[in-house]
């Protein structure tokens, strides 16, 4: 079920820059996989300043399949601000991330998801059970993975998978730093929520080229890291165990479980257009 209204079940946000060679065939994808479950949806695109037209054919998406929205920003604001972003536009009762270079499969996103509704957990982390990457990647990928979990304390084996699926509290009361989606698993942990990995699938690159490379994917999250160390030792966390329960607005796991369900008889009001919008930061 596609998502036109203010009523939605779950939102996929995804940052992008200069991804125009994959932005309509993983909107294909993801509309062909959530159209057969009972789930009013929204695909939230994030534009980080793209060069390559990303931006006109995200906004000519919105403007044709209002399921999809687009959000800009200035050029080179980073990974981290782009999630920030789409977190405070998302909608759903349950969010999930994904890149947006095709290597995150979308038929991964229904198991998440219902894990969520399911109400034992509150994140999802995907582990690539085949990395489809360059040695190079997998070489950093496995020293900064290793490194972090050496020093914060072990949380998910694999967090440079951007597939995951969590509640929308998971992510209201981040740290926010430039970095900040490296350490998504260990923030949320660090908050006494309760995360699970699931495996998912993992495709190479056949369009565009990678935005990363051992400096900015290796050597900056090690500097990052020293910050979230400090965050582990220093900073408040784990605020929804001593709220008393009567003051909270959680949504209670039934509720959620009529939505995996499809029992729910919320329906969204129609809209005439597309949502496009441009950021200033």
């Amino acid at each position: 079920m596609r998502g036109d209204g203010s009523y939605v079940h779950v939102s996929i946000v995804i940052p992008v820059r200069d991804e125009a060679e994959n932005i309509l065939g993983l909107a294909g994808e993801i509309d062909s996989v959530l159209s057969s479950y009972p789930w009013i949806y929204e695909v939230v695109w994030i534009d980080d300043g793209s060069e390559d037209g990303s931006g006109e054919l995200l906004d000519r998406q919105a403007r044709e399949k209002p399921v999809h929205r687009a959000f800009h920003l200035h050029p080179g604001q980073g990974q981290s601000i782009a999630l920030w972003l789409g977190f405070q536009q998302t909608r759903g009762q349950v969010i999930v991330t994904m890149d947006g270079d095709g290597q995150n499969d979308p038929r991964d996103i229904p198991a998440l998801v219902q894990r969520i509704m399911s109400g034992d957990v509150d994140m999802v982390n995907g582990y690539r059970r085949e990395r489809r990457d360059t040695w190079r990647r997998k070489a950093a990928s496995r020293i900064a993975n290793g490194f972090r979990n050496w020093m914060t304390g072990k949380t998910v084996r694999d967090v440079g998978c951007s597939l995951r699926a969590f509640r929308p509290e998971c992510v209201s009361n981040l740290p926010l730093f430039k970095g900040m989606h490296r350490f998504l698993p260990t923030l949320v942990v660090n908050q006494g929520y309760r995360i699970e990995e699931q495996p998912v699938n993992h495709r190479p690159r056949h369009k565009g080229t990678t935005k990363y490379t051992i400096h900015n994917r290796l050597w900056i999250g090690l500097w990052d890291l020293m910050g979230v160390m400090w965050l582990q030792k220093r900073g408040f966390y784990g605020l929804q165990s001593v709220i008393l329960p009567d003051s909270t607005q959680e949504k209670s796991p039934a509720h959620l479980d009529s939505i995996l369900k499809g029992t729910n008889t919320d329906s969204p009001d129609p809209k005439s257009g597309g949502e496009v919008a441009h950021v200033a930061m």
